[in-house]
Formats: C-alpha cells, structure tokens, sequence
C-alpha cells in the first residue's frame, strides 16, 4: 500500500501524540471525503440548480448554488464554451448576500472594484466551437477551483461548501482569471483564509 506523508506544525503534532489521535485512520477517512466530494464536482452538469440538491450538490449552501445558477447565466450570456472561474466569481459579485463579499472587505478589498477589474480581464469569447460547448459545465480551471473550495472546507472542518469556501479555491487555483484578479488585488490565499477564519469566528 503506498503511503502519503503528512507534515503537521509542531504544536498539533505535539497534541496528537499526547491525545494518542490515530492519525492514519483520521486522515484516510477525511481523504475518502475529500476525494468522494471532488469526484462528485467534476462529474457534476449544472442541468438543474432549481430543484432540490442532490449528489456533489447537496453539500454546497443555499446561495452557494444560487452562485452557480448566476454563474451559468454568466457564462450562457457570454458565449462562453464552459463556465470559467470569472463566471464564477462575477456570480460571488453578483448574488451580492454572501459571505465572500464581507471576506473581501475585511480584506480591503472593494467586490467593485473586483467587478470592474473582471471585466477587464475577462477574455473574449470568439469563433468558439460550439460543437463541443455546454456552460453548464466547468473548464479545467473552475473545476480546479472547486476541487480547492471542498479541500478548503475539509481543512476548515467544515460538512458544507458556501460562498466563503468558493473564494478560496478561486483565489488558490493558479490558472483562472478569476485568480488572477484576486491575487492582484491582494488577496494571496494565506490572507484569505485568516480573513474567512475571523469572519466565521464572528
């Protein structure tokens, strides 16, 4: 059986091995999670956010999947082949409720600013081959970006995928515009998750 290291901080480590916490076993569970969840996301069509979740879904919150109806409409809107991370975060933007938004502020960073600073970066659909197009589900980035929001949940501790967690996994993946819109603005993913760690604290 192969075997995957797991590097812990001192101060955990420490606390694990006085706990005597069966780390193999803790960890293998947490990765089966991890992993059925991933796999779920990337097999997921975004054909009906209306009725009532199911599979990948069901794990996303409320405005989460309000965010990826808004993001389908994005990227149908735009012509786009398949929906991007700048779907995605214009629907953070545009759905306009959520916790990701008071994330950015607390970030000092305007969801305005981000907006404008996203249509600029938004690459322009043209000549798409619509043969093989469907928004409904992820290119290779915003997939990317999902598979990070649920590792980003699960190191949280968290059963849930909310708007919080989108905006982690999209300043994290490295490809996307979206991504790169936020980074430029300061939000590297170490600041993000102090700023989602303080704004679920309250």
């Amino acid at each position: 059986m192969p075997k995957i290291n797991v590097y812990l901080p001192d101060d955990l480590a420490d606390a694990v091995k006085e706990a005597g916490v069966p780390v193999s076993a803790v960890c293998q569970r947490a990765l089966e999670q991890a992993v059925r969840r991933v796999t779920a996301i990337r097999e997921t069509p975004l054909a009906d956010l209306d009725g009532e979740p199911a599979g990948a879904l069901a794990h996303f919150t409320a405005k989460a999947r309000t965010v990826l109806k808004l993001a389908v409409e994005w990227a149908r809107a735009a012509g786009a082949p398949r929906l991007g991370t700048e779907h995605l975060l214009g629907a953070v933007l545009d759905e306009g409720t959520n916790l990701a938004l008071h994330v950015l502020r607390a970030m000092e960073i305007e969801p305005e600013q981000v907006g404008r600073e996203l249509g600029r970066r938004t690459p322009e659909v043209r000549g798409a081959d619509v043969s093989d197009s469907d928004p409904r589900r992820f290119d290779g980035p915003a997939a990317n970006a999902l598979e990070f929001a649920v590792t980003e949940a699960t190191s949280l501790g968290h059963n849930y995928i909310g708007c919080e967690h989108l905006l982690l996994g999209l300043v994290t993946e490295p490809d996307g515009t979206a991504g790169r819109v936020l980074r430029s603005m300061g939000a590297d993913p170490k600041l993000a998750r102090r700023a989602v760690t303080a704004a679920l604290a309250g």
